[in-house]
């Protein structure tokens, strides 16, 4: 196994680096970066390898070669960097970081660290979850990165929002300002979100959020669902509608996941486009029929049922899948799925509640209640055993 330094480096290059991390270099037979990182550095008897794409086959070349190796990072190397990766190889690795670009940028304008939520754009798409007063740093994938960010607060309603380019940080480039339209490809992006009249980010978005044709569980429904569920990890949202349940679950916290089945190929694409105007675009969403479209999907820790509860086999695959200490959600409005959840409740346990809301209306000249159909909702926990 060879010895391997992942040495964080930033834009000020070599002049910026400590003397641990330049001893490292002196003694490396082989260095790896990017053909900017390895530019940064003076000469050098050591082979010097820009990455190839894809990356992860020359990684595990690299790291098995049994060489002394240095790999170049951006900033800090464990903090959305390529250090993880490596130590999840070669456990043993030493890792020497530089101040990370959110270090630097939070520095700049005068931000505590721990009041930023981190997003990175780099190899995938913006997930943020917009809300008045928050303050983002968004690692950028390059120069075009600034405008898509501002594409997203402007999409969510986001537009007065202050929005602050970083480039070059640390470097004798660094020029920080507001959008233009030649930003550098080394840049971080700061948001202080505002706007006029935002979306809360608690479950229970109003039902005019989402792009929809009636099938959507609606929001009163919505928050006693999400309520039952206890976002957390990955959820199964089977019979997906407008995708609402699987969308407030990942907007909840950033570290939920979800994957929503809708048989319907227009109100699949519908999820979709729902999920990236309301932040979380990284919802996966699986055209098909259940419990058909469940096979091969990863385990869930939870899961809602709102749709194909009379389907043969749908609620077995989702207990049969739901991992122990999991919980499952499902909801009917006809006596037919109705049914189908005393049989379960009766066999499984859990609590059964009704909902039954209703909404002011005219009437007339005067002002009456128009009641929904009532919902009944299931929710159970299954056995850690």
């Amino acid at each position: 196994m060879a010895d391997v330094v992942v040495v964080g480096i930033g834009a000020d290059g070599w002049p910026g680096l400590g003397e641990q991390a330049r001893e490292a270099v002196a003694k490396a037979e082989v260095i790896a970066g990017s053909h900017r990182q390895l530019s940064l550095l003076p000469d050098t008897p050591a082979e010097l390898r820009p990455w190839p794409s894809p990356l992860m086959p020359a990684l595990r070349e690299l790291l098995t070669c049994g060489r002394r190796i240095v790999v170049l990072a951006s900033g800090d190397p464990m903090h959305h960097g390529i250090g993880a990766t490596i130590a999840r190889i070669v456990p043993e690795v030493r890792v020497i970081p530089h101040p990370s670009s959110v270090s630097l940028a939070c520095a700049r304008l005068g931000w505590p660290v721990e009041s930023v939520t981190v997003v990175s754009m780099v190899g995938r798409p913006l997930a943020a979850v917009f809300a008045p007063g928050r303050r983002f740093v968004v690692l950028s994938e390059g120069s075009g990165s600034p405008a898509a960010v501002a594409e997203a607060l402007s999409a969510c309603g986001y537009d007065r929002s202050a929005v602050t380019v970083l480039e070059q940080l640390g470097g004798p480039g660094e020029r920080v300002g507001p959008i233009r339209d030649d930003h550098d490809p080394l840049n971080v992006v700061a948001v202080e979100c505002v706007a006029d009249d935002p979306l809360p980010i608690v479950p229970g978005l109003p039902d005019d959020a989402y792009d929809h044709d009636g099938q959507l569980t609606k929001r009163e429904v919505r928050a006693v669902v999400l309520a039952f569920l206890q976002p957390g990890g990955l959820l199964w949202d089977v019979g997906g509608g407008a995708g609402s349940i699987a969308i407030e679950w990942m907007r909840a916290d950033r570290s939920c996941r979800a994957v929503t089945v809708e048989r319907d190929p227009a109100r699949a694409a519908r999820i979709a486009g729902n999920a990236a105007r309301l932040g979380v675009p990284a919802l996966k969403v699986v055209t098909g029929a259940a419990p058909q479209a469940l096979a091969g999907l990863e385990p869930p820790d939870a899961v809602f049922i709102g749709g194909g509860l009379t389907a043969e086999g749908v609620p077995e695959t989702c207990w049969q899948a739901l991992k122990p200490g999991g919980r499952l959600v499902a909801t009917a409005v006809t006596v037919e799925s109705e049914s189908v959840l005393a049989r379960w409740h009766r066999d499984r346990g859990g609590d059964l509640t009704r909902l039954s809301v209703s909404r002011a209306a005219p009437v007339g000249g005067f002002t009456g209640w128009r009641p929904a159909m009532p919902v009944t909702i299931w929710s159970v926990r299954k056995d850690l055993t």
